[in-house]
C-alpha cells in the first residue's frame, strides 16, 4: 500500500507518518521532498520561495510516480501544489494540476491532517500561520476532486493512530 500524509505545515503530520512508519513492518519512509533535496545539497530560502516549491513539487511527483508498493510519504504533490498556488495565484497552474492528479493515482491511501478547531498546535508569527490556513483550505478543497480512498485524521496523536491504523487493518 501507498499511504501519502497531507496537509498544511504544523499540523503534526510528519509525527504522525513517522510513528505509523515505525508500527508498519517493511515500509518505506519517504522524508518530505524539501529534507531529501536538501540533504542532497540544494538550498532553499529561509522562507522558501515559489521557484523553491516548484523544485519540490517536480521531485514529489517524479518520487510518487516511481514508487512501488509499501511505502509511507510524508507530503505529496497534492500538499506542494497548494503551496504553488497559494504563493501565486496569478499563475495558471492547469498542467502542474494534471500532473499532481496523475501522480496521486499512485497513493492508495490519502491521509489528510487539517488544522483542527480549536487548533492543537501554536504557531508564531514566524510559522506563516496565515500561509498555513491558506493551503488548509485548499487542500480541503481540492481532496474533494481525487479519485483516492482519503481519511482525516483529528484529535491527540494516540487517536490519529488508531484512526489510521483501523483504516489500515480494516
Amino acid at each position: 500500500m501507498r499511504i501519502a500524509f497531507t496537509g498544511s505545515h504544523r499540523v503534526g503530520k510528519t509525527t504522525l507518518a513517522e510513528e505509523i512508519a515505525d508500527i508498519l513492518p517493511g515500509y518505506d519512509f519517504r522524508n518530505e521532498p524539501y529534507l531529501q533535496l536538501e540533504e542532497g545539497g540544494h538550498l532553499f530560502s529561509e522562507i522558501p520561495t515559489l521557484e523553491d516549491y516548484i523544485k519540490q513539487f517536480t521531485f514529489s511527483v517524479k518520487q510518487t510516480k516511481n514508487s512501488k508498493n509499501d511505502v509511507i510519504f510524508d507530503r505529496s504533490p497534492l500538499d506542494i501544489l497548494a503551496y504553488i498556488y497559494t504563493l501565486s495565484r496569478t499563475k495558471n497552474i492547469q498542467i502542474l494540476y494534471e500532473e499532481m492528479t496523475s501522480a496521486m493515482s499512485q497513493i492508495d491511501l490519502l491521509v489528510f491532517v487539517p488544522i483542527e478547531k480549536p487548533d492543537l498546535i501554536i504557531c508564531q508569527d514566524s510559522d506563516l500561520p496565515d500561509l498555513r490556513r491558506e493551503v488548509n483550505d485548499i487542500l480541503q478543497d481540492w481532496i474533494e476532486d481525487l479519485n483516492n480512498e482519503i481519511l482525516e485524521v483529528t484529535g491527540s496523536l494516540e487517536n490519529r493512530k488508531k484512526q489510521l491504523l483501523n483504516k489500515i487493518y480494516k
